[in-house]
């Protein structure tokens, strides 16, 4: 299957540049698999579309403030840093701008906020193939510690600012976030509010948690041609004893276990491949890659947002629209993406929201 045959035209300004109003303000579209039928909600809706008994898995990864600003000491040049993945403390990879500039050797002084000078040093010591850069930090015990003061929130490009927006600081951030370590937001959870949540519960909803914390490759438009070919980043997650224990027994009791984002869904069949089907307490990490003909042994609905043309998430909303067929389910997202299109649709991180049923 070809990385082209997921390529969609989306209009500039369907691309949402700003978080709806409320959390749960967003549009929710529904889309049965097997019929192939197409409804149009809001998001509250999706109480309707709930049954007791259920299991609701949610990431509850909090989102770092990864971007930092700091400018080469001999130099005065500026640069942008994106923490991608710590390697112990005070060691990261990072995607640098301007990357050519940042050669082995290169020491850049990090700024706080709003731009003062600060006393933390960053060191680029490695280079690798991505073009992404390995930093040395001095000055603080853990620069991890630090990123509430230095750091900005990881905003995708599309998203487009000149400066980062109070607001964005609460609301690219779940409201059940709790284990902090993403440089991305899980994006479907975006759309509840601690209302909302409760009523879940209240309908007889079994809500659980685990954690996985994205990373940036996660949002990349893959690059090679053949889609098998793409190699995913691997990704830190970790499931508990509560969320095994209750996704178990819905499975064997016949009941839907319904994954809130593609993050969910990738941890869920994680750990189902490592273990017959079924769960276990587990923590390590994921490379996972969904696409057509994939199977999914845990998951039977997905509530994920619209995603890019050509990604990887918008291949495992193709693949779990039509488990097992090679076509269908990608002609099908395709073709409910189309229809979000004419509707008027928001997509991506701060857009609406769509449940496959």
């Amino acid at each position: 299957m070809r990385t082209a045959d997921f390529h969609f035209d989306l209009p500039p300004e369907l691309i949402a540049q700003q978080p709806a109003a409320r959390r749960d303000g967003s549009r929710l579209l529904v889309l049965e698999r097997k019929s192939g039928k197409i409804a149009h909600h809001q998001f509250p809706d999706l109480l309707g579309f709930l049954k007791p008994g259920d299991v609701l898995v949610l990431n509850n990864s909090r989102v770092i403030p990864a971007r930092l600003h700091g400018e080469n000491v001999k130099t005065g040049g500026k640069f942008e840093i994106l923490l991608l993945e710590e390697n112990a403390p005070n060691d990261w990879w990072a995607m640098m701008r301007p990357g050519k500039r940042a050669k082995i050797g290169t020491e850049i002084k990090i700024g706080k906020r709003k731009a003062e000078s600060g006393n933390i040093l960053a060191t680029v010591i490695e280079t690798n193939a991505e073009g992404h850069r390995r930093l040395k930090f001095s000055g603080p015990k853990n620069i991890f510690d630090e990123l509430e003061k230095l750091g900005e929130m990881p905003l995708p490009p599309y998203i487009e600012r000149d400066a980062e927006k109070a607001e964005d600081q609460e609301r690219y951030q779940t409201v059940y976030a709790q284990t902090a370590g993403s440089v991305a937001a899980p994006t479907a959870g975006l759309h509840f509010t601690p209302e909302l949540l409760d009523k879940i519960r209240a309908l007889g909803v079994k809500l659980c948690f685990v954690t996985l914390h994205v990373g940036a490759g996660t949002f990349l438009p893959v690059k090679a041609g053949n889609v098998a070919e793409h190699k995913m980043h691997a990704e830190h997650f970790e499931i508990g004893q509560e969320t095994v224990s209750a996704v178990n027994a819905a499975k064997k009791s016949g009941r839907r276990v319904i994954a809130v984002g593609t993050t969910a869904t990738r941890t869920l069949e994680s750990v189902a491949r490592l273990n017959a089907g079924k769960l276990n307490v587990y923590k390590g990490k994921t490379d996972i890659f969904l696409f057509p003909p994939a199977e999914f042994q845990i998951v039977d609905a997905l509530l994920t947002n619209f995603h890019l043309p050509e990604s990887t998430l918008l291949m495992l909303a193709s693949a779990f629209a039509a488990p097992g067929e090679k076509s269908r389910g990608r002609e099908l997202i395709l073709q409910t993406y189309a229809e979000a299109i004419r509707e008027k649709y928001r997509f991506f991180s701060y857009g609406d929201a769509m449940l496959i049923l």
